[in-house]
């Protein structure tokens, strides 16, 4: 509450200061953002934020052109919170924009609402299957990537590996369930075994002695969070990692390796964006983030910087004209912008069709412990459900 009265302020004090000094107030569009700000996956909607904020700095606190206030919102990963919040932002702030979502349930809950409203929504990390395909909505537009496709990529790089009998674990919610089945999809070789834990269960002592007693060839795992940090290193005091191949996705990435460190070198991770790729953008925002904010970026706050971007390209091609709702949502769909991923185009349901990578942890030039781009596993890739959206 105190950060969103901040912002709140600062943008308030622009206003004043235009009025003063002989210039009349612009408009004001106003962006809501919810993400986890607060308990174990706290880090993961901090970058979100982090990323986002950057962005909109970059551009002189506009977007387009168009002045913005910022009201910033915890969910505290609790799905009935985050729809009071979605309404309150609707219908007593009137935001032109709804941005951020760090998890899937809690995407899965807002989603009605946000459909139903019209309201533009800009997912920044969250992207559940359900949504890219049958209740895909033509005000959804997901800067991010579908939930399935980053395992989609691991499970192409497990196939070409010619692993054969692969031990698979996640969350039971609705992202662990699309990040084993994207990960199946394109994985061709036997599964050793398939377990579902508890969402923030911190102790896997367990689960880890039965996939030792499965002896697989690898293990695939998703576990965002404070939730990858507990499984690591319980993965390496059972005297596992190194032994057998531990691939991932978003378990051991910028938001959890600072916790890690040497703990995860050698894991397997992937996704559609590395700090270390090399474009223009990537490398605006790698060295304005570490500036400002004194480490090393996760995609949460690649993506979210990314939403930044694909505002401020779509606003400006309909001369900051935002009421538009319907300009905006055609702007949106159709602009090209500067990804720090580098190809990025939406398909029809309002995800992208972008590349996907697979990653090694292990140093950086500056001898950090980071991601190093193995390889492009899935060019070009779209998502696998949307051949299911009306739209």
């Amino acid at each position: 509450m105190k950060s969103r009265f901040l912002t709140r302020s600062v943008c308030s004090l622009a206003i004043a200061s235009a009025t003063l000094f002989g210039g009349i107030a612009h408009a004001q569009m106003k962006v809501g953002f919810m993400a986890t700000l607060s308990g174990p996956a706290a880090a993961l909607g901090q970058d979100m934020y982090d990323g986002f904020m950057l962005g909109l700095e970059q551009s002189g606190g506009k977007l387009g052109g168009v002045e913005v206030e910022v009201i910033r919102e915890d969910d505290q990963l609790k799905p009935d919170l985050a729809v009071q919040t979605v309404n309150r932002f609707i219908e007593r702030d009137q935001v032109d924009v709804v941005a951020g979502i760090t998890f899937s349930n809690v995407m899965m809950a807002v989603a009605n609402p946000l459909a139903e409203s019209g309201t533009v929504f800009v997912g920044m990390n969250a992207g559940p299957a359900p949504l890219a395909g049958e209740r895909c909505a033509p005000n959804f537009f997901f800067v991010g990537y579908q939930n399935d496709q980053q395992a989609e990529g691991v499970g192409k790089y497990a196939t070409d590996k010619g692993y054969n009998n692969v031990y698979l674990m996640a969350p039971n919610y609705q992202a662990g369930k699309d990040a084993v089945g994207g990960f199946k999809r394109y994985y061709k070789g036997g599964i050793a075994g398939e377990v579902y834990t508890r969402v923030n269960q911190p102790d896997y002592s367990a689960e880890i002695a039965q996939l030792q007693a499965a002896n697989p060839d690898a293990v695939y795992v998703f576990y965002p969070g404070g939730m990858g940090i507990n499984f690591i290193k319980q993965f390496r005091q059972a005297g596992l990692l190194g032994k057998i191949p531990l691939l991932s996705v978003s378990s051991f990435d910028g938001s959890t390796l600072p916790a890690l460190k040497e703990t995860a070198l050698g894991a397997i991770s992937g996704s559609f964006w590395g700090a270390d790729f090399d474009n223009p953008a990537n490398k605006k925002f790698i060295e304005t983030f570490e500036a400002k904010y004194g480490r090393i970026p996760s995609q949460y706050a690649a993506q979210a910087y990314d939403g930044a971007l694909l505002l401020d390209a779509a606003l400006k091609k309909i001369g900051g004209k935002y009421q538009d709702k319907d300009a905006l949502k055609k702007a949106l769909r159709e602009v090209d912008f500067g990804s720090v991923r580098g190809a990025f185009k939406f398909n029809k349901n309002g995800f992208p069709i972008h590349d996907m990578y697979v990653f090694e942890v292990a140093p950086d030039s500056k001898g950090r412990i980071s991601h190093k781009t193995l390889q492009k596993t899935l060019p070009n890739h779209p998502d696998s459900y949307v051949g299911k959206c009306p739209l």
